[in-house]
């Protein structure tokens, strides 16, 4: 449910983790065959020999995270494994199946919101590795520019915890809000000392937040939602995270597995192709700055 929120109230802001309606199916599509196999993964093709036959289901957030991992697929066909890339369209369920064991890994999530989700959730779930960064970015709606920001603005942020935090500091950095300088990446609409626009923050979650622009002078989108919804972020977004900030050295989207699970040869096999030159490659060709490659 929508909760607009005046960011000149210190209303207390509650963690939202509740799951919205997903969209499951099995993808099906694949990237080019790529030429090689990197050094990296070809260091696991005597491994890989051992797993041949085997199926790895991986539960991933359609764009980019899907589209990184039909990459990998390529990669490990040649080791005569499958991969099954089955994708969510929320923040939720792919972490419950992950943990039910009804997929073996996701790969949609950075590790703060992954701590958040266990401690909320009672979950075990653990991070194999660090694959990509996703800045986030505002992007206009009804209003076009942070030149000149209406009194009383809505800005559409994501309403789970890590994402609002960062979302927060974003508008700062813009000189939007001013928030109060110990707050970091815990920051809530309670840190906020100076709100000269008088702008309105509306929490919402954040597969929603393209649909929302019509009606919201900004939202601050998660880079995937942006990207799905056909924004670049090279030409569309406002103001994106500086790729120095401690957001960009804090939320690296992780490769996930339930707690036990790490060190699976399969699993290893599937980290191995993620890190490749071909899915580096990929990523630095793709995504025009709103995916960045973290090894």
């Amino acid at each position: 449910m929508k909760k607009l929120i005046s960011v000149t109230l210190a209303g207390a802001l509650a963690l939202s983790l509740a799951a919205c309606g997903s969209s499951a199916s099995v993808s099906t599509s694949s990237a080019a065959s790529s030429e090689a196999a990197s050094g990296e993964a070809a260091s696991t093709a005597e491994t890989g020999s051992d797993l041949a036959g085997t199926t790895i289901k991986v539960a991933a957030s359609p764009t980019p995270h899907a589209e990184i991992l039909n990459v990998a697929k390529d990669l490990l066909a040649e080791q005569g494994i499958t991969l099954d890339i089955i994708e969510f369209s929320d923040y939720v369920q792919p972490n419950m199946v992950t943990e039910s064991g009804e997929v073996d890994a996701n790969y949609f999530q950075h590790q703060p919101y992954l701590d958040s989700f266990n401690e909320e959730n009672g979950t075990h779930l653990v991070s194999v590795g660090d694959i990509h960064y996703e800045p986030l970015g505002i992007y206009p709606g009804k209003s076009q520019s942070l030149d000149e920001i209406p009194d009383g603005a809505v800005i559409a942020v994501p309403n789970d915890t890590t994402n609002e935090a960062r979302a927060l500091q974003l508008l700062a950095a813009q000189g939007i809000i001013t928030i109060r300088e110990d707050a970091g990446l815990t920051a809530t609409v309670n840190d906020i000392t100076e709100n000269p626009h008088n702008v309105q923050v509306e929490e919402l979650e954040a597969a929603q937040l393209p649909r929302t622009l019509a009606d919201v002078d900004y939202a601050v989108m998660n880079g995937n939602y942006a990207l799905e919804a056909g924004f670049s972020v090279g030409t569309d977004a406002l103001a994106t995270e500086d790729a120095e900030s401690e957001a960009a050295q804090t939320y690296a989207n992780v490769l996930v597995v339930k707690e036990g699970n790490e060190n699976d040869p399969a699993i290893q096999a599937l980290l191995a192709a993620l890190k490749s030159q071909e899915v580096k490659d990929f990523i630095n060709e793709t995504y025009d700055g709103a995916v960045v490659a973290l090894f």
